[in-house]
């Protein structure tokens, strides 16, 4: 009998449970976040960034892709790594692949900040002084080797970077969005060079260390630059990125929901940062903007509206690789701040 009325009842769990299913896919639909903030076109066009950057870059994913996010995230960028790697080729193509104006300024020890703010001159047709602005007035600046100006050329960058303006004669000047800096540095041949302040440091969201290619990508290289002859690779890249369109999918970044949760996981890891034994000098709240901001480009740029504990993790060593100085005996013990940086990450619980 038991066995009877188990057979009587099977068929009936079977057909409740495709009726379960489709209940379950129903509420799938209504809770489909892609169609809630529509991100495809910004994934679209990040791809074909991606793609225009192929044409000429070898791998170097990461640095493409950190790139694009520095972008949509509305932050600067330093650029880390030794000569020869193609940090300035793919600063410049980068530039190109979006429809802005484009500047590159060289810092040596002699360039004064008139030399990049601009100046007054005197018309002497009016008998007043006109301002004359300089290379820094652009969309996309490219400084080849930020390090080799002296301390109170780049200091001249602290208003610009942060506030988008500059003061001149008690005048201010307005940067035309998007204004971004793309910055690069040596980290090998020091002479001849001054530290980057940590306020100015400070100022980029990320930091991104270039390293050499692998042998399949340097053969690779090899072919490319074979196979283009005399093509300048400039002439490779089409811009596919319109002002406009960067600043719609900006303001999209603004709605990618992040719970309170992910907030905290933030908060806590850059707090820790302040007070680790291994650490001199530890992340500011500006550290945890920029990773919130980051982590949220992340999301975006895969077609998600909601950020995860992952594009958090993606986000830290960029954001605080700059910004956290290790102890004095630990740095000569031969640590890194990526050490440090997962440290923290695995002393803190990832939000479920």
């Amino acid at each position: 009998m038991e066995n009877e009325t188990h057979n009587e009842l099977q068929p009936e769990q079977e057909t409740n449970a495709p009726q379960e299913n489709s209940v379950s896919s129903e509420e799938n639909k209504d809770l489909n976040f892609s169609n809630r903030i529509p991100l495809e076109e910004l994934k679209n066009a990040v791809n074909q960034l991606k793609e225009q950057m192929a044409k000429v870059i070898v791998g170097q994913q990461d640095f493409v892709e950190l790139l694009i996010v520095g972008l949509l995230a509305d932050g600067h960028v330093l650029i880390e790594g030794v000569p020869g790697i193609a940090k300035t080729i793919t600063a410049k193509l980068f530039a190109k692949s979006i429809k802005t104006n484009f500047s590159r300024i060289q810092f040596t020890p002699d360039l004064m900040p008139s030399d990049v703010l601009g100046t007054s001159i005197l018309n002497t047709k009016s008998s007043e002084f006109e301002f004359k602005p300089g290379p820094i007035f652009s969309n996309i600046v490219l400084i080849d080797e930020i390090n080799r100006a002296p301390a109170k050329t780049q200091a001249a960058l602290f208003e610009v970077m942060e506030e988008r303006q500059i003061t001149i004669d008690g005048k201010q000047h307005t940067m035309q969005p998007p204004f971004m800096v793309l910055a690069t540095q040596n980290p090998v041949e020091q002479e001849g060079t001054y530290a980057l302040p940590e306020a100015q440091l400070d100022r980029f969201i990320f930091k991104i260390k270039v390293d050499y290619p692998s042998l399949e990508e340097e053969i690779q290289i090899l072919q490319s630059h074979h196979a283009r002859k005399q093509q300048q690779p400039t002439d490779l890249i089409e811009p596919v990125l319109s002002p406009e369109l960067l600043n719609k999918f900006r303001t999209q970044l603004h709605e990618i929901v992040i719970e309170e949760k992910i907030l905290n996981y933030i908060a806590q890891m850059v707090t820790k940062t302040r007070n680790h034994p291994h650490l001199f000098l530890g992340g500011s709240p500006r550290a945890s903007i920029s990773i919130m901001n980051a982590s949220k480009a992340f999301a975006a740029i895969n077609g998600r509206d909601f950020v995860t504990p992952e594009d958090v993790k993606k986000s830290l060593n960029p954001v605080l690789g700059h910004r956290i100085i290790l102890s004095p005996d630990k740095e000569m013990e031969g640590m890194r701040t990526e050490d440090v940086v997962e440290m923290i990450v695995k002393s803190i619980e990832i939000p479920r």
